[in-house]
């Protein structure tokens, strides 16, 4: 694992510039998510400002577009361009609706998300029928592998992976499944993925500390401090992912009451993590003097206001973390409108350069914009 710390000179300084940059809070959401979203369409084509797995950015079927096409339908839903509508529609027809070459792997329907939408939109069941193609092939034949990280099987990198064994992968799919019955009113798809979703809860989520191991590999380790590694952008997948399944529940749906409780517990143990500049750290109990990073900031951003939104969270005790955190978003914005200092791909925390841009993170910043709108509607 490389390492995650910078000088703490850099951490005064971007504190700094932050509190400087406190006006930039005031724009209002929807300018801000258009800036940005509209940087990145522009660079659709050319993904060479990206340092790592350059690759997996550039199907538009793999997950690290499917975030940012997530955080779209958001803006699209709008409705103050019909631009971004037609961007999304525009992808969903060139790539046929497809999901991901994985049959199993939650990354690879992770984009199921926006293909729902466009059903939503438009009523054309072709929008979800090869998600349903492929959920109905698992209910046939139910992956009943251990959650446990160990190496390989063909087709997986691991051989866990035809579970959900790792956090990222509870933002990726368990709401396409729940999504999907919404779509069909068929209940066995939302029930396969409220199931699966708490079998990934019990195996990685610490009751003492209310947060989530990446993986089964970071039970053991330690940071340089002795402490536990909670990934930042790991318990942000989570805490996202939370949102988008509370989103498509029905409302009586008998686990509502359990999400709402993980994301009361989550909450409380990720405001107090929050850096004084507004982003939270890689390694969450890695202490001070780390480096900023912006996707973890907008996905907790997004399900933090959500929650105030929709009565779950206490809105006094949270307001305060939540501007901080969209003043940080907002001061990491380009005056071009490109996103900075998120983290590249990875499985745990790294360092981040203020350059450093990818697809997801304008995703998360997309979603937090739509509920800061809703909590600020005058702005």
């Amino acid at each position: 694992m490389r390492n995650w710390l910078i000088a703490g000179a850099t951490i005064a300084v971007l504190a700094a510039g932050a509190a400087q940059a406190a006006p930039a809070s005031q724009e209002a959401p929807v300018s801000a998510m258009r800036r940005v979203a509209d940087w990145q369409l522009a660079h659709m084509d050319n993904f060479d400002y990206i340092t790592a797995f350059r690759d997996r950015v550039e199907d538009p079927t793999g997950w690290v577009q499917a975030a940012f096409w997530v955080g779209m339908t958001e803006l699209a839903d709008l409705g103050v361009d019909p631009k971004y509508a037609a961007a999304i529609k525009a992808v969903g027809a060139d790539r046929q609706y497809a999901l991901g070459h994985r049959p199993l792997h939650a990354d690879d329907h992770a984009i199921g998300q926006t293909w729902l939408w466009i059903h939503e939109q438009t009523g054309d069941d072709a929008a979800f029928a090869k998600i349903k193609a492929r959920f109905d092939a698992i209910l046939a034949d139910p992956p009943q592998n251990s959650l446990e990280f160990v190496p390989g099987v063909k087709g997986m990198e691991l051989a866990c992976q035809p579970r959900w064994c790792w956090s990222d992968a509870l933002f990726m799919a368990p709401s396409v499944w729940a999504g999907l019955s919404r779509e069909t009113g068929d209940p066995r798809y939302a029930a396969y993925g409220d199931k699966e979703f708490w079998a990934t809860t019990d195996y990685l989520y610490d009751k003492t500390d209310h947060l989530y191991y990446r993986d089964g590999r970071f039970f053991e380790r330690k940071g340089p401090k002795g402490e536990k590694i909670f990934w930042g952008r790991g318990n942000a997948w989570v805490f996202a992912g939370i949102v988008r399944m509370l989103e498509a529940l029905p409302a009586d749906h008998p686990s509502r009451p359990r999400y709402e409780t993980l994301m009361r517990q989550m909450a409380s143990a990720i405001a107090p993590l929050q850096s004084p500049a507004g982003y939270w750290p890689a390694s969450l109990h890695g202490g001070a003097g780390q480096n900023p990073e912006t996707s973890a900031a907008g996905f907790f951003v997004y399900g933090l206001a959500w929650g105030v939104n929709h009565g779950v969270l206490d809105r006094a005790t949270y307001m305060p973390v939540i501007d901080k955190g969209w003043s940080a978003l907002l001061a990491a914005v380009e005056a071009d409108g490109k996103l900075g200092w998120v983290q590249q791909v990875g499985n745990a925390p790294e360092q981040v350069k203020r350059e450093d841009s990818q697809l997801y993170g304008v995703g998360a910043f997309l979603l937090a914009g739509s509920e800061m709108r809703k909590l600020k509607p005058a702005s």
